[in-house]
């Protein structure tokens, strides 16, 4: 009984958002991985009886209590990332395609609410990467990379996660998913790539897609996602590519030549080391004899009749 009665409440906030519209300082869009911040109308003066409840669409506990009297509700997914202002926001770090729905802040003295609620619509942004043919394929987030080669195709799945259908959204708002390139012209006028949309009711979330057969010159070319409103950027999400680097034979041969000359260098010298210290002292003894500065020991007379080539 009491999650019918979860779903009846769920259907008629949505119905209200669906009356009052949408669009304002309400909704806020942001893309997965980045932190965000959830404005609560504080009318008391501590947070110790605000109330911060989450509503997600398909969802079988469609309403989840994530603070309750100024305290975080531990067995929420979310607890980790959760925290609270002490102007009574919510602050969610990482923000995950998950985290996107309504979010209600409400306060309470003796059990009585104290001023209107305040509701807080979160749209997330996220995109994940599928190139064909690659065991290297990986998701990604906003400014994100993965190791991929020339070559082969890529597409690039941009979703735009919300509690509505997108049909709704883009005729409501009238915002628009693109994907630009760094210069932030619509990639759609390119005929290299390939971009898939739809904004059909039954598609949940709204979907932008990018195809393209990578060339040597996108190493480190930049690919974004962006949601519009007319000329105002909500928010975007940037995409990478980056070629791995395999490993150079010529580099690697070089290596070794370098080593290997250095290697000589070292025993030429080591051998010019060795041979001279009798070199010079040779040189020592003759200069001393032509001078007739050189005396054989008295006890060896014999070293008189030393004779040395030079």
């Amino acid at each position: 009984m009491a999650d019918k009665c979860d779903l009846c409440l769920l259907g008629l906030i949505i119905l209200s958002s669906l009356l009052t519209g949408t669009s304002g300082d309400d909704d806020v869009y942001i893309s997965s991985g980045e932190n965000v911040r959830l404005s609560c109308n504080k009318t008391l003066s501590d947070c110790k009886s605000t109330t911060w409840i989450y509503y997600k669409r398909f969802r079988q506990s469609g309403i989840v209590e994530l603070i309750t009297g100024g305290i975080k509700n531990k067995n929420t997914e979310r607890h980790e990332r959760l925290s609270l202002e002490s102007d009574c926001s919510l602050n969610i770090k990482n923000v995950k395609k998950e985290d996107s729905g309504l979010y209600r802040c409400r306060q309470y003295v003796n059990g009585r609410q104290q001023g209107p609620d305040a509701d807080v619509l979160l749209h997330v942004l996220h995109v994940s990467v599928s190139p064909s043919s690659s065991s290297s394929s990986s998701s990604s987030s906003s400014s994100s990379q993965t190791e991929i080669s020339p070559g082969r195709s890529v597409t690039l799945s941009c979703q735009l996660y919300t509690l509505f259908s997108c049909d709704y959204l883009v005729s409501s708002s009238g915002v628009e998913l693109l994907w630009v390139n760094q210069a932030g012209v619509n990639l759609k006028t390119d005929s290299r790539y390939q971009i898939l949309s739809s904004s059909s009711a039954a598609q949940y979330p709204c979907f932008i897609s990018l195809t393209t057969t990578l060339l040597n010159e996108d190493d480190n070319r930049e690919w974004r996602c962006q949601i519009t409103l007319g000329n105002q950027l909500l928010t975007s999400v940037r995409y990478t590519v980056k070629y791995s680097d395999p490993a150079d034979p010529a580099s690697e041969t070089k290596v070794c030549v370098n080593a290997l000359s250095l290697y000589r260098v070292i025993v030429s010298i080591v051998g010019i080391a060795v041979f001279a210290a009798p070199t010079v002292i040779l040189l020592q003894i003759i200069c001393a004899r032509r001078a007739g500065g050189l005396e054989a020991p008295r006890g060896n007379r014999d070293a008189d009749n030393i004779r040395i080539k030079y």
